[in-house]
């Protein structure tokens, strides 16, 4: 099986953070930036990196972006930029295009172009962290739509040695249950019967307004 291969334009904190995660995970990438001081600082960490231009489809093709599953932009700072390379990315053929946004125009505009998908690193950290304040168990947060989320959680002491079907989430609060996490080791699919411990760490999926309900009662 051909290992995926990522390439990254534009290795700022966002698009170097991004290549040194992909790599940890076992993916080849390839980092693209203008700056010879940031490709050098990088070159020792990823698959390939060189300093391009990314606006320049002669050079794309020369680098083989083309044979890429899937193409990055993490530039930032420079909105034209951005969008010439998205353009440029689906031009050449790659098979899925990812694009960093900075304002909700931007985000447009990369959707309009076919990006097939547009992130928002400020606003989905923004809106992450104001859940974890409020939730005190609330550990991740995960926008899936503006009706439905997957949050991770500590199993608080009042559910501990429960299992789950004494606490039947999906039939008193519309929500589920889909994995467990316990020392280091994940519980795919649990059923009614697995026991939930204290300090375990829930992943569940719903809707927001039930996964709220949900917190507010284990939370009292």
């Amino acid at each position: 099986m051909k290992m995926q291969q990522f390439v990254v334009i534009g290795l700022g904190r966002f698009g170097s953070s991004l290549a040194l995660e992909l790599m940890d995970l076992g993916y080849e990438v390839l980092g693209i930036d203008r700056d010879e001081e940031v490709v050098n600082e990088m070159s020792d960490h990823l698959t390939h990196a060189v300093v391009a231009d990314a606006t320049d489809e002669e050079v794309l093709k020369s680098l083989g972006v083309r044979n890429f599953d899937c193409g990055i932009v993490a530039i930032g700072d420079d909105i034209q930029m951005s969008i010439l390379a998205a353009i440029l990315l689906k031009d050449v053929g790659i098979k899925t295009v990812v694009a960093k946004a900075i304002s909700v125009l931007h985000g447009r505009a990369l959707q309009k172009l076919g990006v097939d998908r547009v992130i928002f690193p400020e606003r989905d950290m923004g809106v992450r962290v104001a859940h974890q304040l409020v939730t005190p168990n609330l550990l991740d947060y995960i926008e899936l739509s503006k009706e439905y989320s997957i949050v991770e959680m500590n199993v608080p002491a009042c559910l501990n040695q429960k299992n789950l079907g004494e606490l039947n989430p999906r039939a008193r609060f519309g929500c589920s249950v889909v994995a467990i996490h316990r020392d280091g080791s994940i519980l795919v699919a649990p059923t009614a019967m697995d026991q939930l411990h204290e300090g375990d760490i829930m992943v569940i999926i719903g809707s927001k307004k039930n996964i709220e309900q949900f917190e507010e009662v284990i939370n009292e």
